[in-house]
């Protein structure tokens, strides 16, 4: 390992350690505020999250979750913006920087070029970003491992389908939500090599090209269901809602179809479907979020690149799975996470990788 790569990885274990060493023991029109400055720190963070806004029941909820619970427990000043487009992401950043945040936090892939502007002209300021990496001293780069997450929800997926087809909805066709395809389908092939085949073809993946229009979700997912698909999984942010509405009137039509649902339990957060859903991938960005406003506070924060997988405990699945989700089935599942966790499972991160991927058996 050269000089360059082994200082790389130490970084990476430092955050990892710093992120996860306590794991043991609306607002008007686009922001919301959470202000305790009493503090004597003076501490400000602020959050900037991409088009899919603070409600999406998704990744930036998750987000601001996590910050809105360390200010209220560390008492500092937190200050969420709403991005209506891409051109909000800079100026976002911009102006959470110049009102006085001392960490400024960018949610999702799409606002790494923005997040790289801001850290750039702001260099005594110290930035956090979700789903993307950024080559920069202040900046803390938190990824997760989407695969494996959504490989146990394959496993479900898998099971729960019988002789029916498995379908996956992702939001934009990149790199990041393939690794949610990808998972998914390696985790159906390992249980029900028959269902996966239209999903490892990519026959029974839509791709909506938005986080927001639920309405574009909704009419993927009838596609879905009309070509036979009686599980569906997203991976679509707020347009994920759509698929949920689309399984509901299915089963209403008297078809048998379930959703599985991401980032947080969207039994939970879209509780109005819970009869509809049997699992959900949870992303643990509430918790990555919770210890960087921690971490400011304490004057311990540290910039590098950091990812979370099942085995690092940044990825988990929902609580509820078992209201909807037999339990052999999560017994099954049981044993496949501890395989991933032991590495004697590396799930393929890539659609093409599918074909490929032989599971190691379990007991």
């Amino acid at each position: 390992m050269n000089k360059k790569k082994l200082i790389a990885a130490m970084a990476s274990v430092a955050v990892v350690a710093t992120l996860f060493a306590g794991c043991a023991s609306k607002s008007n029109d686009n922001k919301s505020t959470t202000d305790n400055s009493s503090s004597t720190k003076k501490v400000m963070v602020g959050l900037s999250t991409d088009e899919g806004g603070l409600n999406d029941k998704s990744f930036n909820q998750a987000a601001d979750t996590g910050l809105k619970k360390a200010a209220s427990e560390l008492n500092f000043t937190y200050k969420a913006v709403e991005s209506k487009s891409k051109d909000d992401y800079e100026s976002n950043l911009d102006a959470l920087v110049s009102e006085g945040s001392n960490l400024v936090v960018g949610v999702g892939f799409q606002m790494s070029d923005a997040v790289t502007n801001a850290a750039k002209k702001h260099k005594d300021t110290n930035f956090a970003i979700v789903d993307s990496a950024v080559d920069a001293s202040n900046v803390r780069s938190i990824l997760f491992k989407e695969q494996d997450g959504s490989f146990l929800m394959g496993i479900i997926a898998g099971k729960m389908a019988g002789t029916g087809k498995v379908g996956f909805v992702g939001g934009k066709d990149q790199e990041l939500i393939q690794k949610f395809e990808a998972g998914f389908a390696a985790g159906v092939k390992a249980v029900n090599p028959t269902a996966a085949e239209d999903l490892i073809g990519r026959k029974t993946v839509q791709y909506v090209d938005s986080f927001t229009d639920a309405a574009k979700g909704k009419e993927a997912a009838k596609n879905l269901i009309n070509a036979g698909c009686t599980v569906i999984y997203h991976a679509a942010g707020g347009a994920g809602e759509g698929m949920f509405q689309a399984v509901q009137e299915a089963n209403k039509n008297g078809k048998k179809v379930w959703a599985i649902g991401v980032d947080m339990d969207q039994a939970v957060t879209l509780p109005q479907y819970a009869d509809i859903i049997l699992s959900s991938m949870i992303k643990k960005v509430d918790f990555a979020t919770y210890q960087a406003g921690k971490d400011i506070v304490n004057n311990s924060f540290k910039g590098g690149t950091v990812e979370l997988g099942l085995k690092e405990g940044g990825i988990d699945i929902a609580g509820t799975s078992s209201k909807n989700t037999p339990k052999d089935v999560l017994d099954l599942v049981a044993k496949y996470q501890a395989a991933v966790k032991d590495g004697k499972i590396v799930v393929p991160t890539k659609p093409a990788d599918v074909k490929s991927f032989s599971p190691a058996a379990v007991q």
